[in-house]
């Protein structure tokens, strides 16, 4: 029996939030406005006060509008940085990163058309952002345009070659068009750029479904070192263990999974069907019946409790 997988880790999306180089002048407002290492509340706040005080006029304020923006969307105060980054793009209607950051917005709406359109337009204006191609690349994916997906990861990397996030995106897009070799190659990639906790899970997802479960399980655990509050590396860790007949192992990977996402319907099904490998049949039907509470008529929990008579 097969257990039900985890879903593909998402597409991230980056946005452009430095509108001028580093060296320019400004004051301390500005300085917070546009500073990298600024907090999202910090770069509010700062932002706030030079569009407030009009400190800042031309591209500078238009930067402010589209560095609040970006602050804004990530805190997923939408209609808020989608007013933000309007007024941006009316103050300068040259300036790519209010068209980038304004399409984040409509992608996040899930609006990808008009994302697409914004993406469009910053690219027209600065094609060497590679930040526009990698997003009007997810914009692409999301839309079912694997193609054009493609097409956009590849010229992001080849605009800025250190790009993991590009990698990552573009390893996602081979691994929903089955090919696995290309996969893996960019997966690997991402994980040399910046070894996270997604790079990990991603092409153990690739491992997994080619067939190589031992490097599957090992990538779920480097997901489980580099992030081990998170219940993503141990249930997927935990599913390759229950394939491997390893129910023990399982079990103790669900444990901790259930133990950091309490609310995941799978982890209480694939936990119960462990128990049940190893003869606890109480523990089995209990942990089905949460699944059941979780997701009513979740059938491999019910054909499971009909299985041991509880149902």
């Amino acid at each position: 029996m097969r257990v039900p997988v985890s879903l593909m880790g998402l597409l991230v999306a980056l946005v452009s939030t430095s509108p001028t180089p580093a060296s320019a002048e400004g004051g301390p407002a500005w300085e917070a406005c546009v500073r990298l290492s600024s907090t999202l509340d910090e770069r509010i706040k700062a932002c706030s006060t030079v569009i407030d005080t009009r400190s800042e006029s031309g591209r500078r304020l238009a930067g402010a509008y589209c560095n609040r923006g970006h602050a804004l969307t990530e805190k997923r105060e939408l209609d808020a940085a989608l007013s933000d980054l309007d007024e941006a793009v009316r103050l300068d209607p040259a300036y790519a990163c209010a068209f980038n950051n304004r399409g984040r917005v409509f992608s996040f709406k899930r609006d990808y058309d008009r994302a697409i359109a914004d993406y469009d337009q910053a690219i027209k204006l600065d094609p060497s952002l590679a930040l526009a191609h990698s997003n009007r690349g997810e914009s692409r994916f999301n839309k079912g345009d694997l193609d054009g997906a493609l097409a956009d990861f590849s010229t992001a990397i080849e605009l800025d070659p250190n790009y993991a996030t590009a990698y990552g995106n573009r390893g996602l897009v081979y691994y929903r068009k089955h090919d696995m070799t290309h996969a893996l190659v960019d997966l690997t990639m991402r994980i040399k750029l910046r070894p996270d906790l997604l790079a990990y899970i991603d092409r153990g997802n690739v491992y997994r479904d080619s067939e190589p479960l031992d490097r599957a399980a090992a990538d779920y655990g480097e997901a489980i070192r580099v992030a081990p509050t998170d219940a993503r590396g141990w249930r997927n860790r935990g599913m390759i263990r229950l394939y491997q007949g390893d129910n023990k192992g399982g079990l103790a990977d669900y444990d901790k999974a259930l133990q950091y996402d309490p609310s995941d319907v799978f982890s209480w099904n694939n936990r119960g069907q462990a128990k049940m490998r190893l003869g606890d049949k109480q523990g089995a039907i209990a942990d089905f019946r949460k699944a059941l509470e979780l997701r009513p008529g979740l059938p491999i929990a019910r054909e499971a409790l009909q299985k041991l008579g509880a149902l």
